[in-house]
């Protein structure tokens, strides 16, 4: 069994601030991205054109995630975070002022690039900090700090964003001021970014190797979770860029958009408050299979014409769903990586989600083309329900792995993950 590189650190300040710092910096980028694709809409696009913006924010992410992760398993993972912030501002205020998709799409990129820096060194500072029976329930509060930026930054796009129909000046204008006040929200996470990090990884003076990446890969748990954090990330990312499409189809307002994915960001903060109870209540494997399951038949119940008030309830219990996989999938890689590559393998859990962002808004651009607005959401409820069926595969237990764990005996310590 690998030695683990966490350090348990006295008291969990650490972990308030860095998700204070987390729900600023993602309630940056939950308000630039509605706001993008309508300000993309106000320009002219039409919804090929809103895939491949959509799908350019993930692109630069996809080549910087594993270099970020070696450079954060030996070495400090703090610095990350103050250059996420500087990237994700600088790209929001950019996207704002141009006046080309052709701008908009890579200033998003940068916007991307800053997001990435962010949560790799955030997320490696809580695999670091915390100690194995902790990790379920910090990665969990760690993302409670991303459902907080879910929930206020779609609010704030949708009140600031007016006007409606193709090629809308009033459009235009007022998207391009939600994405100059997003850049203000992303640098209001500066004021938490001071002693985050404690102490440097325990492998550093053991070894300057390097795991080799395929070998990251072929480790049992860590393809499982990247497949199920990509699954997951992926409808995220699809109702918050497709969502305000669908309401010009409908005829619902921005403001109303806006609320119908902050609903969704509450119940999934609701989720991860109540993760601890639900895994110790059914277990891990459970309850990754049927969340799994429910939000791909409630994803593709997106694209059917149903009221708003229909909508609303889908789109709460859809968040409660999608709020397990992403904790869990986190929790699975960190135990199934070796211990001198944790940050690493994070990394090629994000470069999933990254490849994710990049070809499904781009798929859903052309199924939507060519099927109609309602057809991706159909995709990726198939997606999901197909990350369920993975869920399912159990591997053989380690010998290695402890025989019981904080909670219960029950797949607390990720099934996925038995292999260390």
């Amino acid at each position: 069994m690998t030695e683990d590189i966490g350090t348990r650190e006295p008291g969990r300040g650490w972990l308030l601030r860095l998700v204070i710092a987390f729900g600023f910096a993602q309630a940056a980028v939950s308000m630039a991205r509605p706001a993008v694709s309508y300000r993309a809409l106000g320009l002219g696009a039409d919804e090929r054109a809103i895939g491949v913006i959509a799908g350019v924010y993930a692109l630069l992410p996809l080549f910087a995630a594993v270099p970020l992760g070696r450079r954060t398993d030996h070495g400090r993972c703090a610095p990350l975070l103050p250059i996420g912030v500087v990237l994700i501002a600088g790209g929001c205020a950019l996207s704002g002022a141009a006046n080309s998709l052709t701008g908009m799409a890579a200033w998003s990129g940068v916007m991307g690039l800053g997001h990435l820096a962010f949560v790799i060194g955030a997320q490696s500072i809580v695999a670091r900090q915390s100690a194995p029976a902790e990790q379920d329930r910090n990665f969990g509060h760690f993302t409670i700090g991303a459902s907080l930026g879910q929930l206020i930054g779609p609010i704030a796009a949708g009140t600031l964003v007016t006007g409606g129909g193709a090629q809308s000046s009033a459009m235009a204008r007022t998207s391009a001021l939600a994405l100059l006040v997003s850049a203000g929200v992303a640098a209001v996470s500066f004021v938490s970014l001071w002693r985050i990090e404690h102490g440097a990884p325990a492998h550093k003076r053991l070894t300057k190797e390097k795991v080799p990446v395929h070998r990251i890969l072929r480790t049992r748990g860590v393809p499982a979770g990247i497949l199920i954090s990509l699954a997951v990330l992926s409808a995220t990312d699809i109702l918050t860029a497709y969502l305000p499409v669908i309401g010009e189809h409908r005829g619902i307002a921005p403001s109303v958009i806006g609320l119908l994915l902050s609903l969704r960001a509450a119940a999934t903060i609701a989720c991860r408050l109540a993760m601890t109870p639900m895994i110790r209540l059914v277990g891990r494997t459970a309850l990754l299979v049927s969340t799994c399951l429910v939000a791909g038949l409630l994803c593709a119940g997106i694209a059917l014409p149903v009221p708003v008030w229909a909508m609303a309830l889908m789109l709460a219990v859809l968040g409660f769903c999608l709020g397990v996989g992403q904790p869990l999938s986190m929790t699975t890689v960190v135990q199934a990586a070796p211990a001198e590559a944790r940050s690493t393998a994070l990394a090629l859990r994000l470069t999933g989600n990254r490849l994710g962002q990049v070809a499904t808004p781009a798929a859903a651009g052309l199924i939507a083309g060519v099927a109609g607005i309602g057809a991706p959401f159909v995709t990726l409820g198939a997606l999901l329900l197909g990350t369920a069926l993975l869920g399912l595969r159990r591997p053989a237990p380690s010998p290695s792995q402890p025989s019981s764990t904080n909670v219960t005996d029950r797949d607390v310590r990720t099934p996925l993950a038995r292999e260390n």
